[in-house]
C-alpha cells in the first residue's frame, strides 16, 4: 500500500468515525461539545416552539412535563406561560440535563421548575400528574414509540393534552431532504396521518394535526379522556 492510499484510508476512516459521533450527539448529546449542541438547539428550534405554543391553552397554574428538554429553552418558554404553576423537564441525556437546569436556573431557585434525569419509557411520575405535556424535536429517537405514547398518556390528567412537535414530517416540505437526513441518523420519519394515528392509537382523543405555512413543521395534538381539567 502506497502512502497516498495509506493517507486516504486513513481520511475516510476519520470522517466515518466523525460523522458517526455527530449523529450520535444528534440523538443522545454528551459531553462539552454535546451540551453546546443541545445550546445551539435551543436558538435553532425556538420559533417552531413559539408558534407550537401559540396553539396551545396553557392555564396559568398549570403542571407541565416537557419530555426529551434538550438545553431547556422550552421549558423555559412554558414557565412563562404558566407563572403560578410548576414545569418539569426530562432528557435521557446528562449533557442536556445539565444544560437544560443552566437554561432554567432562575426557575429552579424559585421552585418553579425541576429536571432530572430519565427516559421516557419509564417516567418517574405518578398516573395523573400533568395538565399538559410536550415534546418537541425528540420523538424521532424513542424507543417504542407506541409503548411511549401509552407512557405519555398514564401521567396526564383526565383530560390533559399532549403536543408533539417536530420540524418534519413524511410527505411535508422538503421531504426528500429531511427523508435522507432520517435515514442517517435512524429517525423516526412519519406522515401526517401516522402522527395522528399514533395518538389515537394510544388513547387520545380530539387528535389534531396543524402545520405552519410554508413550513415543514408539525404540532399533533391529543387529549386524554375525562373530564377537563
Amino acid at each position: 500500500m502506497d502512502g497516498n492510499t495509506a493517507h486516504t484510508i486513513f481520511t475516510l476512516v476519520l470522517t466515518g468515525l466523525l460523522i458517526a459521533w455527530l449523529l450520535g450527539q444528534v440523538r443522545k448529546p454528551s459531553g462539552p461539545l454535546g451540551r453546546r449542541l443541545v445550546q445551539t438547539m435551543n436558538l435553532s428550534h425556538a420559533s417552531m416552539t413559539d408558534w407550537a405554543l401559540e396553539h396551545i391553552h396553557v392555564k396559568p397554574d398549570a403542571a407541565i412535563l416537557d419530555v426529551g428538554c434538550g438545553g431547556g429553552r422550552t421549558i423555559q418558554r412554558l414557565a412563562a406561560l404558566a407563572p403560578d404553576g410548576v414545569v418539569h423537564g426530562i432528557d435521557y441525556s446528562p449533557a442536556s440535563v445539565a444544560a437544560s437546569r443552566a437554561t432554567n436556573a432562575g426557575g429552579i431557585a424559585a421552585g418553579h421548575v425541576q429536571v432530572q434525569l430519565g427516559s421516557v419509557s419509564s417516567l418517574p411520575y405518578p398516573d395523573g400528574s400533568f395538565d399538559l405535556v410536550t415534546a418537541v424535536e425528540t420523538h424521532y429517537y424513542w424507543p417504542d414509540l407506541p409503548a411511549s405514547m401509552r407512557e405519555v398518556l398514564r401521567v396526564l390528567k383526565p383530560g390533559g393534552e399532549f403536543a408533539l412537535v417536530a420540524e418534519t414530517y413524511r410527505g411535508g416540505r422538503f421531504g426528500a431532504v429531511y427523508g435522507v437526513a432520517m435515514r442517517l441518523i435512524r429517525a423516526v420519519y412519519l406522515t401526517d396521518e401516522e402522527h395522528r394515528n399514533l395518538l389515537t392509537e394510544a388513547g387520545f382523543t380530539e387528535v389534531t394535526t396543524m402545520h405552519a405555512p410554508g413550513k415543514s413543521w408539525i404540532c399533533a395534538v391529543g387529549r386524554r379522556p375525562g373530564a377537563t381539567v
